[in-house]
């Protein structure tokens, strides 16, 4: 059953990789493997990680079934572990990559994983259901500073405090065990207000928090780009602001060739650009955002290396 939804750009992306027969490529968020596929087809190989062992599960499935068993690896595991992983494989450089962010339409759309505020279902929010932190102890255990700092920096959420104030006053009470409770108290906190669902800011700030999601990111972007061959490609897709903002400081920065002050009259820094941008904050066609309402907040950066 095909559960996982079309991927985002599927033809920017391949374009922006440029695919060479037999290159290796790392699709380091693989999801229903739809990006990954593409690769395969236009006759590259693939290394592809997913915490999500039904991404696994899957992926491996259809390319089997597709008839390109033996020219893909997949590892359950983090994309940020990207260098440990290259290694273990004996990988020392690839032709290009790509880092579809966030989390995959399979994990929102399905009701007993708790990413949805459309469902009610256990507070969970994992990734990787192996690991301990779940959304339901943070909700219930976090000090109230906490929780005020992760509706503030991760939501972006201006009723943050009513919000708090409500889930301490709700947990005193009894857990919070469910998303559909969790729905209810940020209901009578937020006001009516436009731009989506009054619980979709809480719900990203938690998911962020329960799965680390920027922790790292940097890091990954920097060591991806420097296992790149001369001329091999790393495309971004994120899809908040935050993700976003942190990739795009994060690929200025290797295409700078000077990072000193501007007032000291020669550089001492020796920083050297280790890319070249190819692409700024593509966008999805008019005709992919009807066809699938999650690519309209997609962004896609590509960077070459130098």
């Amino acid at each position: 059953m095909n559960f996982y939804h079309e991927s985002i750009m599927p033809r920017e992306v391949l374009e922006a990789l440029d695919v060479k027969r037999d290159g290796l490529y790392f699709d380091g968020t693989l999801g229903g493997g739809g990006h990954s596929l593409r690769i395969l087809e236009a006759g590259g190989r693939i290394i592809a990680t997913d915490l999500d062992g039904d991404a696994i599960a899957y992926a491996s499935e259809l390319f089997d079934s597709k008839g390109y068993k033996g020219r893909y690896t997949l590892v359950r595991g983090n994309f940020k572990d990207f260098t440990h992983i290259c290694d273990e494989l004996g990988i020392k450089e690839i032709d290009g990559a790509l880092l579809d962010l966030g989390v995959s339409s399979h994990q929102f759309d399905e009701p007993t994983r708790g990413f949805s505020y459309r469902y009610d279902a256990p507070l969970d929010m994992r990734m990787d259901v192996r690991q301990e932190l779940d959304a339901k102890y943070i909700v219930n255990e976090y000090k109230p500073s906490e929780l005020l700092r992760i509706l503030y920096e991760y939501g972006e959420e201006p009723f943050a405090k009513r919000i708090v104030s409500n889930i301490v006053k709700a947990r005193g009470e009894a857990p919070v065990q469910t998303t559909g409770q969790l729905v209810s108290i940020i209901e009578k906190s937020v006001p009516h207000r436009k731009g989506g669902h009054p619980a979709k800011q809480t719900f990203q700030a938690l998911r962020i928090e329960v799965n680390g999601e920027l922790d790292g990111l940097s890091n990954a972007v920097e060591d991806v780009s420097r296992r790149l061959t001369s001329g091999g490609r790393l495309c971004v897709i994120t899809f908040h602001s935050l993700e976003d903002r942190i990739v795009k400081r994060t690929m200025k920065t290797m295409a700078t060739d000077c990072l000193c002050d501007k007032s000291i009259p020669i550089c001492i820094c020796g920083h050297k650009a280790e890319v070249r941008i190819l692409k700024t904050n593509l966008k999805a066609t008019k005709e992919e955002m009807e066809l699938n309402t999650r690519s309209k907040s997609a962004s896609l950066r590509v960077v070459e290396k130098i």
